[in-house]
């Protein structure tokens, strides 16, 4: 039987998440943060005083999340007023204002940390995956992420990656066939070889669907790829042996490079020739971009709601 064709991964520019599901995880946040309500603006603020705010970049980087923090105001109080400045996947300087937001005052404070937490993590993913981007630019390369998400929040990080120029690898354990060293572990103690294996995942998974095996050295590499792999992780290689990886594979399945990999070595990861390289992290380890909301003075002076 002929393999299948290779599509790695997930490609598209938007939020791939129905607005009732995005709506969900929203209203999560805001009960998490005013569930119990919002005690302090309750006793200070006059329901009817109205007021505008703005988004305001403090750092640079990529934009990402901002029709998501647009969406928590509108979930708090859908008289809000909503304006977007810049769009998701632009960069931004420190004095950008992003976006506003106006109505009551109160609605605005009710919002403000949610939408605020969605939107700076959001652009801290976006923001370094540009940074891997940028590194490997020229090479050919595809930046990829992983499952090492927020619980909740993967569609939402994944995305952000896309806005930072990534590509997405698999949403989650049905996209795709991933033998990885725990199911080789597994198998091996049956009896099993590698080639077995492979060849196992392939008569029993659904037609068409892309197989992809974990490595850890060249025998391995040679046992994936007369198996008929799609593609082959290689999984905590030295770039001299990925070097070797590519020469013997010889574009007879795409390669994978994971494990290690840091803004400082993943140009050399890069030109080794691998096709893609998987970086956890992207959506575990980056920093919040510093983004916040303030409130316009004139628009605090006196102003009711209509």
């Amino acid at each position: 039987m002929q393999n299948p064709p290779v599509s790695p991964f997930y490609k598209g520019g938007m939020i791939d998440l129905p607005g009732d599901e995005l709506d969900a995880v929203i209203d999560g946040a805001l009960d998490e943060d005013a569930g119990r309500g919002d005690v302090t603006s309750d006793a200070l603020i006059p329901r009817d005083l109205a007021g505008k705010a703005i988004f305001l970049v403090k750092e640079k980087g990529i934009l990402a999340g901002i029709d998501v923090a647009i969406r928590v105001f509108t979930r708090v109080d859908a008289s809000i007023n909503t304006e977007i400045f810049i769009k998701d996947g632009t960069s931004v300087k420190p004095k950008d204002v992003i976006a506003a937001v106006s109505g009551a005052v109160i609605s605005l404070l009710k919002a403000e940390r949610a939408a605020l937490n969605f939107l700076q993590r959001m652009s801290g993913v976006a923001s370094l995956t540009a940074q891997y981007v940028e590194k490997v630019s020229g090479t050919g390369v595809k930046i990829l992420d992983t499952r090492k998400t927020t619980p909740g929040l993967r569609r939402l990080e994944k995305y952000a990656v896309r806005a930072g120029g990534g590509t997405n690898h698999r949403y989650g354990l049905g996209e795709a066939i991933l033998i990885k060293d725990n199911h080789i572990a597994v198998l091996r103690a049956t009896g099993m070889t590698l080639p077995e294996i492979i060849t196992k995942a392939r008569r029993n998974a659904p037609e068409g669907m892309t197989l992809e095996v974990e490595v850890t050295n060249l025998p391995e590499l040679r046992e994936a790829l007369n198996a008929g792999a799609d593609v082959i992780m290689l999984d905590n290689m030295s770039v001299p042996l990925m070097k070797q990886a590519v020469e013997i594979t010889g574009g007879k399945a795409k390669l994978e490079a994971s494990g290690n990999v840091t803004l400082a070595n993943v140009r050399k990861v890069a030109e080794t020739g691998v096709d893609f390289i998987s970086v956890g992290a992207l959506t575990h380890s980056y920093k919040s971009l510093d983004i916040s909301l303030e409130l316009e003075e004139p628009f605090l002076k006196g102003m009711k709601l209509g």
